[in-house]
């Protein structure tokens, strides 16, 4: 089955005294263009307004006619200016479609031997009006990498592609739900957070006591199908290793009722408590289920750290890869630009080459080693990374997160549970703005390369007080 393509509403901005040839090649351009990146675009016909450009305000009204009646679909708009344009006709057409959804602003280079009144295109200068206007209109607006550029420029398509990573950032953070599974460990204030500043921004929070599912998991037997059904799965997705048969289905069964959950209330991520009743009161670690979650991109963050899981959801909508819940954990020997990531052992198995299902060694010192299986083991090996964290701040009453980039690096590692190895530019100022500012032991990872289009998200559409650490190597 192919994949469904993103569509993106198109507004090609016109001014009639320029020539008509440019808008026209302005819009087999950008179509040829999105068929090669794997976009559909909603635009005019060139029978519903002038070579299916934006002038005037009738042209404005169809325009946005045709975004309202695809308002399901629209990601985001693109704004295509192959002339000077009109800015009252691009900012009404946003006004009237209220669409709600990111704007890109491209802008037309001219040649410089084609000055002349027949070929001249003034979409340098049209460029800074239509974005004044947006900007009085309280239209939010995302600019292209180079002020002017060509569709058929590779520095384009990579911004539209990025623009569209935007775009699902966004859309997908203003619609999401959370499960939080039980109730925050006495001993973690850490992972306090504001379900009323959230929702705020549009993230639901949906509770249930550890007690529920617990008991539904109790109830459950080793004979039956969804039981067998999820231990095979399990088995499929890691080695057991030394992990007892009885392990495996308990971990089965409460991997039915998780996942029976997640489907009842149509959730986006969960985060779930586990230290330290899960392990006291059932018997073992839901780290291969969270694992499991993760990789299949519904993330799942241990600790009940909600916001915790919604900064790996942000962060797989930005690179369409799956996220980890890491602890800024240790010094890597004296090197001051370097950082050991750690967790008992939640990751998605696209962090863990070498994974394989174990126990847990830190908790098991406290309610037996023997209650841990279902933790898994595995060394993430050298990558690219993204890395951030979104938090509620209450005193002040915002979301705030802080984002930036650095590699996953091979340096010799030897202890146990999910680890690596980050490299990161100016950590210990990265370390000193993390403690200032108050946030968290939990960071998220990607193997990605995506705090731009992060910070393009949180901080310019969602309004977020976003941080974004450039530290240099």
């Amino acid at each position: 089955m192919s994949k469904k393509k993103t569509s993106i509403g198109v507004i090609i901005g016109n001014r009639d005294f320029f020539p008509d040839s440019l808008v026209e090649k302005a819009r087999i351009e950008i179509v040829e263009v999105f068929e090669e990146i794997g976009l559909s675009p909603v635009l005019l016909t060139t029978t519903d307004t002038k070579l299916g450009g934006v002038e005037t305000f009738r042209e404005a009204q169809k325009c946005a006619e045709l975004f309202k009646n695809h308002r399901e679909e629209i990601a985001g708009v693109l704004v295509l200016l192959p002339n000077f344009g009109d800015e009252k006709g691009v900012a009404d057409t946003l006004k009237l479609a209220n669409l709600n959804v990111p704007v890109l602003v491209q802008a037309y280079p001219d040649e410089l031997s084609k000055m002349n009144v027949v070929n001249r295109r003034d979409s340098w200068c049209g460029k800074i009006s239509v974005c004044n206007n947006l900007y009085q209109y309280g239209i939010k607006y995302t600019l292209t990498s180079n002020h002017v550029s060509l569709p058929a420029d590779p520095a384009f398509k990579k911004d539209m592609l990025d623009f569209v990573a935007v775009c699902r950032v966004v859309n997908g953070l203003r619609n999401m739900r959370i499960g939080a599974v039980g109730a925050r460990p006495g001993a973690f204030n850490t992972v306090r957070y504001s379900e009323k500043i959230l929702e705020r921004n549009g993230i639901s929070v949906h509770t249930v006591d550890l007690s529920e599912i617990l008991g539904k998991a109790e109830k459950l037997t080793k004979d039956d199908a969804s039981v067998k059904q999820h231990l095979e799965a399990i088995n499929s997705y890691a080695p057991k290793g030394k992990t007892p048969d009885a392990a495996m289905i308990q971990m089965a069964k409460l991997d039915v009722v998780l996942n029976e959950f997640v489907e009842e209330y149509a959730l986006d991520a969960t985060a779930i408590q586990c230290w330290t009743s899960l392990q006291q009161n059932y018997g073992c670690n839901v780290c291969t289920s969270m694992s499991i979650m993760s990789e299949n991109m519904l993330p799942s963050a241990c600790e009940v750290d909600v916001t915790g899981t919604l900064s790996m959801y942000a962060m797989q909508l930005a690179s369409g890869s799956p996220s980890a819940l890491v602890d800024w954990n240790n010094n890597y020997a004296e090197d001051m630009n370097k950082v050991v990531l750690f967790h008992c052992g939640n990751w998605a198995k696209s962090f863990l080459p070498d994974i394989e299902i174990s126990n847990a060694p830190i908790l098991g010192s406290t309610v037996g080693v023997e209650n841990t299986y279902g933790a898994l083991d595995g060394r993430t090996p050298a990558n690219p990374l993204t890395y951030g964290r979104i938090s509620t701040d209450d005193p002040k009453g915002i979301i705030k997160a802080y984002i930036g980039e650095g590699e996953l690096t091979d340096d010799p590692l030897k202890t146990f549970g999910n680890r690596a190895v980050a490299q990161i530019g100016n950590l210990q100022g990265l370390m000193n703005y993390i403690c200032k500012n108050g946030f968290e032991h939990h960071v998220v990872m990607n193997a990605s390369k995506t705090a731009s289009i992060l910070e393009e998200a949180l901080g310019n559409y969602l309004g977020w007080e976003v941080y974004n650490h450039k530290g240099k190597l």
